[in-house]
């Protein structure tokens, strides 16, 4: 399961989203602090993910924690994109938020909100097993 992939198509499903970040969704690559001119977003997951909930001795699930940043030099679109990602991992996903860290760089003016998010899906691979 390619949990990346989802939570990507996820985000640029919300038009919001998508206007303000189409282009500027990563994973893993974070933006020089001197680029951050528009909206970034980078989706990076914290440990892979963990086998949960077993059945007849397999497996069922997956735990995820998924830290997702949103750069930007506006604080308020930081702050509304990072609640819209919010309310998207929870309705798409299922998964809660948890604790991240929040900064503000006064020598490049840039605003981060890392978000940290913990939840677990089914297996992709259930009707083989």
């Amino acid at each position: 399961m390619d949990i990346l992939d989802k939570i990507y198509k996820s985000l640029i499903a919300d038009d919001y989203i998508k206007d303000q970040t189409l282009g500027r969704i990563k994973y893993y690559e974070y933006p020089e602090t001197g680029d951050v001119t528009e909206p970034f977003i980078v989706i990076d997951p914290i440990n892979p993910p963990d086998p949960s909930d077993y059945g007849s001795n397999k497996w069922m699930k997956y735990d995820y924690l998924i830290q997702i940043d949103v750069w930007s030099s506006n604080r308020k679109i930081t702050d509304a994109i990072a609640d819209k990602i919010r309310d998207i991992m929870w309705e798409v996903f299922g998964f809660s938020q948890k604790p991240g860290p929040q900064a503000y760089d006064k020598d490049t003016g840039v605003f981060r909100d890392a978000r940290r998010y913990r939840g677990t899906l089914y297996r992709d691979d259930l009707d083989s097993l």
